[in-house]
């Protein structure tokens, strides 16, 4: 029985394994949207921000005990304050927005929109330099 059971998942395994593999070659390796220029370069510099953001909020958040100002407004002063490991939401949206933008171009490309394609990844661009903006002026209020 136990041998009848090792069988079987060794087979769902390699047959997981095949099917990844199909799907990778398939829908990722053979799309023209990841032979556009300027989609790679898009695509590398939204990558490239969102590492920023990631970096530069491990490096210069303090690992505090107590709570640190997540957000502070002109006319009111501080209005947020959280746990340090809130500010890590910043970037987590930022991969998100990119995922969900470079799916969006990726179907638009496939439709001959090439243009809105364009536009969905600079817009993805000028969020992760928003956020890359957000995280700075939180590291610079908490110092």
């Amino acid at each position: 029985m136990n041998q009848a059971y090792e069988k079987l998942n060794a087979k769902l395994l390699e047959s997981l394994k095949n099917r990844f593999k199909l799907f990778f070659e398939k829908y990722i390796l053979e799309k023209e949207f990841f032979r556009s220029r300027i989609i790679l370069w898009l695509l590398a510099l939204n990558v490239l921000a969102n590492v920023v953001d990631w970096a530069a909020i491990a490096i210069f958040i303090n690992r505090l005990d107590g709570d640190i100002i997540l957000h502070y407004n002109v006319y009111f002063g501080v209005d947020s304050m959280g746990d340090w490991k809130r500010v890590f939401i910043l970037p987590i949206i930022g991969v998100i927005i990119l995922v969900l933008n470079a799916w969006l171009a990726a179907y638009f490309f496939v439709k001959k929109e090439r243009i809105a394609s364009y536009i969905l990844m600079l817009a993805s661009l000028m969020v992760q330099i928003s956020l890359i903006i957000a995280a700075a002026s939180v590291m610079m209020i908490n110092y």
